[in-house]
């Protein structure tokens, strides 16, 4: 069914779908005739892990079991010390690795009332989990058949790094919507700036789906602007909030580049975007069967092809199915919105209430500054206070210069009471912690 589907669209594509770094590339067609040990064992609504990364035994266990209308659990090595949580809470009965069954864990298929209405329909689905650092992963379950609806529009077939990690909703977007489209991925194992640099010179790359944290090692690599080929179009940026001055200093260095923030979440999936400018953080979200709305600054979203809910947890969706993001907005037009923060996060200094994106944007913008992270501490007086730690770029700054200008152009409330210089602690997805 799917992969007949995307036989069609690679039927008279003279080009290889992947191009794995220092190794031979692959055509579509050579990537589906990969024999799959083990797959005669795989019913259809099976829960099967596949530890796996964009390679072609990867991608052909992928499509082979979703087209044998199994419920997958894509899984990277990177998360190797959660596996087991993970598969046990997906209820998984089987492990696929390296292109073949390396576990049986159950013949039995598991019940639950979310995965009986997914075996009911015959269709394949999709287990991804939360990646917040708060709190248990919650394991998402999705109809597989509703979620590739939106790749079915057609776009420009572009040479796309996979900089996104096998097992994130945001690296199976990219995998979609090339396989969709007639696109060629370049697989990449070492995601260090240096590795990606030479990967989008060496394949003349021309989509880079990538993390604010990234770009900002990227701005502050010496010489970047000698780095970037003229073949890069696009730069995606997703998963955590982008702040301005990033984002200005991207668009200053690169003016040929099309900068482009995606909104989504592995609840929702990836929704259509539109940025009021490249240098804008404001955006419209909608498309089709897409519907937002705004409740004291916190967007919510209805969105048709959602999905089924939480293997284990409760339901997220209100009775009219709206989801609450608890993302912080502010307005403009009552067109465009622009992400601010996650309402969690709001400090409250003596009743002064704000986001630390706001002190952080300010630290940002002071050279040298290479990250920044502000919270709220602990105040008996004032109920909190700021706590901002920065890690710096270069060991030369003057730190009782840098509190000056953080007083000189933060109003009182606003100034860290507390600044610590250490190194911040960044996650194997490219993501502040």
């Amino acid at each position: 069914m799917i992969i007949d589907k995307l036989k069609e669209i690679w039927s008279d594509i003279d080009q290889p779908f992947l191009q794995e770094i220092g190794k031979k590339d692959f055509f579509f067609n050579e990537i589906i005739n990969l024999k799959i040990e083990g797959l005669e064992q795989v019913n259809s609504g099976d829960v099967i892990g596949l530890i796996g990364d964009f390679d072609p035994y990867s991608i052909s266990t992928l499509l082979k079991l979703l087209n044998k209308g199994a419920i997958v659990v894509p899984l990277s090595k990177d998360t190797f010390n959660q596996h087991d949580y993970f598969l046990k809470e997906s209820l998984a009965q089987m492990i696929f690795e390296n292109g073949k069954l390396i576990r049986l864990i159950s013949n039995k298929q598991e019940s639950h009332p979310l995965l009986s209405i997914l075996r009911k329909r015959k269709h394949p689905g999709l287990i991804l989990f939360t990646t917040g650092t708060t709190g248990r992963p919650k394991a998402i379950l999705h109809d597989f058949l509703p979620f590739i609806e939106r790749y079915k529009t057609p776009r420009p077939p572009l040479r796309a790094l996979s900089f996104l990690l096998f097992d994130h909703i945001g690296g199976l977007n990219t995998l979609l919507h090339m396989l969709f489209n007639q696109g060629n991925v370049v697989s990449i194992k070492n995601r260090s700036v240096e590795e990606v640099l030479n990967a989008l010179v060496d394949y003349q790359i021309e989509l880079l789906p990538t993390t604010p944290t990234f770009l900002r090692m990227i701005t502050l690599y010496p010489n970047i602007e000698k780095y970037i080929p003229n073949s890069l179009k696009i730069i995606s940026y997703g998963t955590e909030r982008m702040d301005q001055p990033t984002l200005n200093l991207l668009n200053k260095k690169f003016p040929n580049i099309d900068f482009r923030q995606t909104y989504g979440m592995s609840e929702l999936g990836i929704l259509r975007v539109s940025s009021k400018s490249k240098n804008s953080l404001f955006m419209k979200i909608g498309g089709e069967g897409v519907e937002i709305k705004i409740i004291n600054n916190v967007l919510f979203i209805r969105a048709k092809n959602r999905m089924l809910g939480y293997l284990n947890s409760e339901s997220p969706f209100d009775e009219d199915d709206w989801y609450c993001t608890k993302d912080l907005v502010e307005k403009l037009d009552n067109e465009y919105i622009k992400i601010i923060g996650r309402d969690n996060e709001i400090i409250n200094v003596g009743g002064l209430k704000f986001m630390p994106s706001e002190v952080e944007m300010v630290a940002l913008n002071y050279k040298g500054i290479k990250y920044a992270k502000a919270i709220g501490g602990n105040n008996p007086i004032t109920g909190q206070h700021v706590e901002l730690t920065v890690e710096l770029n270069k060991e030369d700054i003057n730190i009782i210069e840098f509190k000056k200008f953080l007083n000189s152009s933060l109003p009182r409330h606003m100034r860290p009471l507390k600044l610590n210089v250490k190194e911040l602690k960044i996650s194997h997805r490219f993501k502040k912690l």
